[in-house]
């Protein structure tokens, strides 16, 4: 494999990366082992709770039989109390006053049943004649229905077993309460009134169990608010729950093993949770808890953590270890061999620090040696070619002389002069001095004054050729008259401005030259009021000045276009004023174009020894 290889090369090449390796290697036993008892650890505290938890399930399932089969022997003593029936043996369907004056002793009847008894929330009992409800609570009701209630259908199929109904709806009566029977936070255990006979009677014991008090029973099993609880009948109904409406168990409960410990991951939460199931053999009721794994090892993760940290702690001994023992043997042969490198690739001003008096010191201070002689003997040899060079350089030089060039310029500008053509005696004698300023006998910069008075003759060389369609205008700021820029610096700007500006008006074109001294920024400004640059066009421009700007001086794609002076021009100065040097351009089509220079203003002082010259006015 590509990966196996180049370890093997690295490993190979690299002694601290070698000595790494081995320290780590020292190491892997200890990490191993420390993962595998955090590993270990928590299965065995995941063990131990999921007993401990499922002991205590047990417990509380079977209480909540204890108390089931509490209120079932209490609904056998009250079906089967003689004396209660013969106070519901009233037929008629209209109540009369002897009728309440025995179902009012029903009620306090049922009434003290609930009184002792705390897990019973209230007693009724149907009499079906009349289409009554007699309650503990809420006293004598007549029900307004108008014809069998499901739960009454389900008493009458039982046969007089007891059966537990809960209500799929809630219902209120007008006073704001909740309907004794339609409660969904009642359980209800019905059962037929005189079930012993052979024909049974129609009336119905209903004993309601509040579903907060089975919940409160079951309180003890929640670790935190994290953990679910959730109680089903034998019919896999659910019967109570912690849980809010709007939670559903996402996972088939039934699954779940009784007397089982499983882990699984919830979609809704996407972390891992304990889950527990209990069922009773006698009711047949199951008892289920779901509790967040992270919460259960939320006291034994600071140990983890803390492990974690020694092995990782132990890592960073070692590579430091390893780079110890590197940076004192391997580092200086690692400098020799980089020393060495750089030796070759030409550059001999390489020296070695050292500061070892062994063998290592005594390699170290041969090649510096070597180094300096191989830096003296290229250095004679290469002074020697340069002044060799110089000298071919100004021999070919001086076979050039610009006089003759001054000369022929000014017998052509006579010559005009003598046939009388004004303009191009005019044109001549700027040209003239345009390159006699230009050649200036090798000086690079030039003051702003100077530099606008050798702009003028190209200028007015252009409005000749043009007939005069535009104007100039320069201004110079006070503080910066006296500073220097490059020679020919704004001549490609200024030319940029005529060609491709101005030279579509046929009147009324303006050209500013500004220049401004703002935060220690020599700012220079070139305006025109000619069409504009488009869009697209301009954005390639601002694209090629960026990658100019940021040192990529690669001779651009445009060289025989107007592009080729604008990045000219960045080039020049971001080589001579440093990296914050800026040419800016901004154009809209239509709307003329401002060339914007950003110059560093201290690397535009120069000490000529010359006085000073005077200020340009605006």
């Amino acid at each position: 494999m590509k990966w196996l290889t180049q370890f093997r090369s690295v490993l190979k090449q690299s002694i601290q990366f070698r000595l790494t390796c081995y320290f780590l290697l020292i190491l892997l036993p200890l990490v191993a082992f420390s993962m595998f008892a955090n590993v270990k650890s928590q299965r065995i505290l995941e063990q131990e709770l999921g007993e401990r938890t499922l002991s205590a399930m047990n417990s509380a399932l079977e209480f909540v039989d204890l108390t089931l089969k509490s209120i079932h022997n209490l609904s056998t003593l009250i079906a089967t109390d003689t004396n209660l029936s013969t106070l519901l043996s009233h037929q008629e369907k209209t109540l009369t006053s002897g009728a309440i004056m025995d179902f009012t002793r029903v009620m306090e009847e049922i009434t003290n049943i609930t009184m002792v008894n705390e897990y019973l929330s209230d007693a009724m009992i149907y009499h079906r004649p009349s289409n009554s409800l007699i309650a503990s609570k809420l006293g004598l009701l007549h029900r307004e229905s108008q014809g069998p209630e499901p739960w009454y259908d389900e008493a009458l199929k039982a046969n007089g077993a007891s059966i537990y109904y809960l209500s799929e709806r809630h219902e209120e009566n007008l006073s704001g309460l909740p309907d004794p029977i339609y409660n969904r936070n009642q359980l209800i255990m019905m059962r037929l009134m005189d079930f012993y006979r052979a024909e049974k009677g129609e009336n119905v014991l209903m004993l309601s169990i509040s579903k907060n008090q089975l919940l409160r029973s079951l309180s003890h099993l929640l670790a935190n608010s994290s953990s679910k609880v959730y109680l089903f009948d034998a019919r896999e109904r659910l019967i109570v729950s912690n849980a809010s409406t709007e939670e559903t168990l996402s996972f088939e409960w039934r699954d779940v093993q009784p007397g089982s410990v499983v882990v699984r991951v919830t979609p809704e939460t996407d972390e891992k949770n304990l889950i527990l199931r209990v069922t009773s053999p006698r009711s047949g009721w199951s008892l289920l808890l779901i509790q967040p794994e992270r919460e259960i090892y939320d006291k034994s993760r600071p140990l983890q953590i803390f492990a974690y940290c020694i092995i990782a702690l132990s890592i960073v001994l070692a590579v430091w270890i390893a780079w110890f023992i590197y940076s004192g043997i391997a580092s200086p042969i690692s400098r020799l061999v980089s020393g060495m490198r750089q030796l070759r690739k030409g550059n001999l001003n390489i020296r070695l620090e050292n500061g070892r008096q062994d063998e290592l010191g005594y390699l170290t201070d041969a090649f510096n040696e070597t180094a300096s002689q191989q830096r003296h003997l290229i250095k004679d040899i290469y002074e020697q070619q340069l002044r060799m060079t110089k000298t071919e350089l100004k021999f070919l030089q001086a076979q050039i002389n610009p006089h003759f060039l001054y000369n022929t310029l000014d017998s052509i500008y006579w010559t005009a002069k003598n046939y009388e053509a004004e303009e191009i005696s005019t044109m001549v004698l700027n040209l003239s001095n345009f390159f006699r300023l230009s050649l200036s006998k090798g000086q690079e910069s030039f003051t702003v004054e100077e530099t606008f008075k050798h702009l003028h003759y190209y200028i007015r060389i252009q409005q000749i050729r043009f007939a005069d369609r535009f104007t100039v205008e320069y201004c110079a700021s006070e503080d910066s008259h006296h500073l220097h820029i490059l020679k020919l610096l704004l001549q490609p700007l200024v030319e940029n401005a005529i060609l491709h500006g101005l030279e579509k008006r046929k009147k009324g074109g303006t050209l500013s030259i500004r220049t401004d001294v703002s935060n220690d920024r020599l700012i220079i400004q070139v305006t025109d009021n000619g069409r504009g640059i488009p869009g697209p066009r301009l954005m390639r421009i601002q694209q090629a000045l960026a990658r100019i700007r940021f040192g990529d001086y690669t001779t651009p794609p445009e060289k025989n276009s107007e592009f080729f002076a604008l990045l000219n021009v960045q080039a020049r100065i971001a080589i001579y004023y440093g990296e914050t040097a800026e040419l800016k351009i901004v154009s809209g089509e239509g709307n003329g174009t401002v060339a914007v220079i950003d110059l560093p203003a201290d690397r535009c002082r120069e000490e000529r020894g010359e006085a000073e010259h005077e200020s340009h006015d605006c």
